[in-house]
């Protein structure tokens, strides 16, 4: 049971997002349904749009301001939506604010700055491996470059080369999303009831669309 006063922090990915809505009370209503119950006060709730991978959040920053300034803690619908970054977990860590995540409330700073460094360890092995594909893909003769975002181009480098992009985004994002996987398996759901779980929460699949069991497996193999 929730006690004592809360900044919520949301973060959406782009205006368009922050505008309609989308994403946005997905993020209000989890938070709202922790909090239900209890002697707690929402001091405010606090909206950022800002892309995942960079650090400088002003938003944020007002957050953990309020926070400090009201004796606050700060909570978060989704741990995702803390970039995976050691040095934008350890500036959290020295604000010296508490946290809460919805969908992990065992959480804290500690386990949190843990998950930061593995993901950041996974992003580092997957563009060594990522950047030794494409040279040995040099080294026979494949032409590089052009459209990098184009999958054709990808195609293009030949089976080996391709195959390590196709692996090393499957390993990244079974980074992102193992940790999720397994916190829900250790609670005893199913593959099944954490597919569902994954999709109902708008977290992509590795292809788009809904989460399927098999997908399931193969991050918490992977992870």
């Amino acid at each position: 049971m929730a006690k004592g006063k809360f900044v919520a922090y949301y973060r959406v990915s782009t205006v368009r997002q922050g505008a309609s809505g989308l994403g946005l009370e997905a993020q209000q209503d989890a938070v709202r349904a922790h909090l239900n119950g209890g002697n707690w006060q929402l001091v405010t709730e606090v909206v950022e749009v800002e892309s995942g991978k960079r650090n400088d959040r002003p938003k944020l920053a007002e957050a953990l301001r309020l926070c400090r300034l009201h004796g606050a803690t700060l909570i978060i619908a989704k741990l995702d939506r803390l970039a995976r970054n050691v040095a934008f977990i350890s500036n959290l860590m020295e604000s010296g604010v508490d946290f809460i995540a919805v969908d992990f409330p065992q959480a804290n700073r500690l386990t949190v700055h843990v998950l930061a460094a593995v993901a950041e360890h996974e992003r580092e092995m997957i563009a060594a491996r990522t950047k030794a594909a494409l040279q040995a893909a040099k080294a026979r003769g494949t032409k590089l470059g052009g459209d990098r975002g184009n999958f054709s181009t990808i195609q293009g480098m030949g089976p080996a080369a391709s195959a390590a992009v196709r692996a090393a985004k499957a390993l990244e994002k079974a980074s992102l999303v193992g940790p999720i996987a397994r916190e829900l398996q250790a609670r005893g759901a199913s593959l099944r009831t954490i597919a569902a779980e994954l999709t109902s929460r708008s977290i992509p699949a590795p292809r788009g669309g809904q989460w399927s069991a098999v997908q399931i497996k193969r991050v918490l193999d992977r992870s």
